[in-house]
């Protein structure tokens, strides 16, 4: 029997050993520079690498240049760069769809799709953007967006929609802008959305319950639009009475704490077992993580039918997160000596889990039955010819690889807190514990009657 040409062999392992990489891997340099909170170099290795502007990556490239020029107080660049990564997202949409990426191909050669999460996330910073730059209307533009962009996700899907379907963060950070504005009607509205989804999707799904700023803040917002029943309301709901309104020479200030990195991605293999044909179905599934699946052999060929008797198990690659975990888990604002303590508001690191999550059943479903017929078909052009069923096994190693891109410079958490002060320049001492401790100062320029928003990063993780 003839023998496949070494060359051949050699050139299939050299491009699978290439594949096995993971995005993590090939982009460390970058992400440990803005780990390391060393931005400026961060920017000029994404600035100076122009393949990855141009390759199948791109709308990661624009996601990264978006939060380190974020980081480096350059906001209007932020928003172009974000607006570029968004282009990218639409763009794939109209392209290629928004169906489950194939299995019987490597992903990584194809256009990164964000996670439903990241699309959402770039709404956040360009809020954040716009808020720097003291623009209410733009600010609230991308806020409306996060939980918009949700809805418009999860209406492309059938079955197996996503649990992550509002975002109560989105409607809290609405509420602050609304208030910031004067519009305190609809930041009543805001607030009141963001309690309901905190005590109701948040609580089950990440075991994150509505902060207690929240709910002096929709307290507030009621007492100034004068529903005076609905203060009646959340006063005996909370247990607690309305703050009292500041004074005419004071100010508010909000300051996000942008904590830790987001989870960053490997590739894990599942064992998908083969339970046979009966009755006209196919059976396949993974017992231990729950998985079952079942198809009508109609859809096979005489010979795919033959193919599949033999076949008892197969492997599928798919993508898993490994959370970077916090070396910070508390922080304060001091001043005059008062301590105020941050709240969280968002668990991006638990929203990206259940994200995944929720992809992983939605693109087994579609597609086990393509890569299990594979899987038969390669063990039948085995025994008909060895080297074709080499070639078949080769092919089939090097496309079933896990797409382990993600936009890693994500924070794990965001919280907040909200401070009233007199105007005028201010010194704020601000404090960090958990594995390690950590102070710092900001200074922030009170006006009287408005609110300020400042944002405050702790990038550092205890692994990276």
């Amino acid at each position: 029997m003839a023998r496949i040409p070494k060359i051949i062999v050699v050139g299939f392992l050299a491009v699978l050993m290439g594949a096995c990489a993971t995005f993590y891997q090939k982009t460390y340099q970058v992400q440990s520079n803005i780990a390391s909170g060393n931005f400026e170099k961060a920017d000029k290795l994404l600035a100076n690498d122009t393949k990855w502007s141009e390759n199948n990556h791109r709308v990661l490239y624009y996601m990264n240049r978006g939060v380190v020029s974020f980081m480096l107080d350059n906001y209007q660049e932020s928003i172009r760069f974000l607006n570029e990564a968004d282009y990218y997202v639409e763009d794939y949409s109209k392209q290629f769809g928004w169906e489950a990426l194939s299995l019987v191909s490597n992903p990584m050669v194809k256009p990164y799709r964000p996670e439903d999460f990241e699309t959402v996330m770039l709404h956040f910073y360009k809020a954040l953007d716009f808020l720097a730059l003291d623009d209410y209307e733009g600010a609230l533009v991308e806020a409306r967006r996060i939980n918009i962009r949700l809805q418009q996700i999860n209406d492309r899907y059938k079955d197996h929609k996503n649990k992550y379907q509002r975002d109560a963060f989105g409607h809290n950070l609405m509420g602050m802008i609304y208030e910031a504005a004067g519009d305190y009607n609809d930041a009543f509205i805001a607030y009141r959305n963001a309690l309901e989804i905190y005590e109701t999707d948040y609580q089950e799904l990440f075991g994150l319950t509505a902060p207690q700023q929240l709910k002096k803040d929709l307290l507030r917002s009621a007492q100034k639009t004068g529903f005076e029943d609905q203060v009646r309301f959340y006063e005996e709901k909370f247990g607690m009475e309305a703050p009292e309104s500041s004074g005419d020479n004071q100010g508010e200030l909000i300051v996000f704490w942008l904590n830790g990195m987001g989870p960053v991605k490997e590739e894990w293999q599942i064992t998908i077992t083969n339970f046979g044909m009966s009755n006209g179905v196919v059976s396949l599934g993974n017992p231990e993580l729950g998985l079952n699946f079942a198809y009508s052999s109609a859809q096979l060929s005489p010979r795919e039918k033959a193919a599949f008797k033999d076949l008892s198990f197969l492997r599928v690659a798919f993508p898993k997160y490994r959370e970077r975990p916090l070396l910070f888990s508390d922080g304060y604002v001091n001043i005059n000596g008062e301590t105020i303590s941050f709240e969280t508001a968002q668990d991006i690191n638990k929203i990206a889990f259940q994200s995944l999550r929720d992809r992983m059943v939605r693109e087994l479903g579609n597609s086990l039955l393509r890569l299990a017929t594979k899987r038969a078909m390669e063990e039948l052009a085995a025994r008909e010819n060895e080297n074709l069923g080499t070639i078949v096994s080769i092919i089939n190693a090097m496309t079933e690889k896990a797409d382990t891109r993600n936009w890693q410079s994500l924070p794990h958490t965001v919280s907040y807190t909200r401070i009233s002060l007199p105007s005028g320049q201010h010194t704020l001492d601000l404090g960090f514990s958990g594995k390690q401790n950590m102070n710092d100062q900001i200074s922030v320029d009170i006006r009287p009657g408005s609110t300020s928003f400042y944002t405050y990063h702790t990038m550092a993780s205890t692994s990276f």
